[in-house]
């Protein structure tokens, strides 16, 4: 198992009490605090962890102050239940409380999978935390499941989204802390198939699973609860619970394409993506259609969620509306482009910070 404090010597955590939680925050401080707008605040995905970020801090120039927080239920933060009908307004309000405490003024904010929509929202209700905007393997602006391009809901309640598609056996290998690599899903199986691309290899790999393992689980946290649905696959969201936060009936920050003021965003992803793509096995219509899950009512009813559309599409109205962005598609790189091209997207994340630096 990595000591981090060994692998990671210049990155060091606390625990940050606000008014809302006790919050697990790493910290790789900057050489130079006097720097402007020089702090970097990284957010974490879904089944996951700030230990995710822990080389990118590292590797980040001097200069910069990198912190990255972890969200509630997960890493070493406290574990508390998810109000998923306020969408991910609970992790968005929990991020901005500690960067209140913390006093750090705007900050350059990275987000990762589910991260990417709880840094949208956080846009959305902070906008003076906010100076720019990564997006890394973005969950869509509609969320996750149950919607046309346009976000149009599918079935008026987005019927197979939410708590109700995880995984039973992955859910229970999470709350047994399985490390092995016996089941294709066992959190190590998963991490080799989904988060990153086929062949990727870490010498991080165990923390990596251990930071999925951090997940709390249950009917209030991962993945949530679900409640019936008359429409296939017969469930929809229910109102707690991780899972329940994406779906579409309670999470929408397309809203930002009307923001008075708007900070520059890049998007980042890979074209191997296996968790967010227009084809996403983890897209339980898509599933259907590939025969996996039986009765599925066909393409007008259920067609797979356009992911990746539906973010260019977002951003394309947010650059029209007087923003600014740019994507950087990366090709053979599955979900997280920060572990799989760390140089590249430690480039490009700089790159935003020196252009909104310049503009300030």
């Amino acid at each position: 198992m990595t000591d981090v404090r060994t692998a990671f010597p210049s990155v060091s955590s606390r625990l940050v009490t606000t008014p809302r939680l006790a919050a697990q925050v790493f910290e790789r401080p900057a050489d130079d605090a006097a720097t402007p707008d020089a702090t970097v605040v990284l957010v974490h995905g879904n089944v996951s962890s700030s230990l995710f970020f822990l080389p990118l801090m590292s590797s980040l120039p001097p200069g910069l102050r990198a912190l990255a927080v972890d969200l509630r239920g997960f890493g070493g933060s406290r574990t508390l239940p998810v109000d998923a009908t306020r969408g991910v307004r609970d992790f968005s309000d929990d991020v901005a409380s500690v960067l209140d405490e913390l006093g750090t003024g705007p900050v350059h904010i990275v987000g990762w999978s589910m991260g990417a929509g709880v840094v949208l929202q956080l846009l959305l209700d902070r906008p003076d935390l906010v100076t720019s905007v990564t997006l890394e393997s973005p969950v869509s602006p509609y969320g996750f499941g149950g919607t046309r391009l346009d976000g149009s809901l599918m079935t008026p309640d987005a019927a197979g989204t939410g708590g109700g598609g995880a995984n039973p056996d992955f859910v229970q290998r999470l709350a047994d802390g399985d490390r092995t690599e016996d089941a294709g899903t066992s959190p190590r199986a998963v991490y080799r198939s989904s988060y990153v691309a086929p062949g990727f290899t870490s010498e991080y790999e165990d923390l990596w699973v251990e930071s999925m393992l951090t997940t709390a689980t249950g009917p209030a946290n991962y993945p949530g609860d679900s409640v019936a649905s008359e429409s296939w696959p017969g469930f929809a969201a229910g109102g707690s619970g991780v899972l329940n936060t994406m779906a579409p009936t309670y999470f929408d920050v397309s809203g930002i394409v009307g923001l008075p003021s708007k900070p520059p965003i890049t998007w980042i992803h890979g074209e191997l993506d296996a968790i967010v793509g227009d084809a996403s096995y983890f897209d339980l219509n898509m599933l259907g259609k590939a025969g996996i899950i039986p009765g599925w009512p066909g393409d007008d009813a259920a067609p797979p969620q356009p992911m990746v559309a539906q973010t260019r599409a977002v951003l394309d109205r947010y650059a029209a509306a007087g923003g600014e962005y740019r994507e950087l598609r990366l090709e053979g790189c599955g979900h997280s482009p920060h572990l799989e091209r760390p140089d590249e997207f430690r480039a490009a994340l700089l790159e935003q910070i020196g252009a909104a630096v310049a503009e300030a």
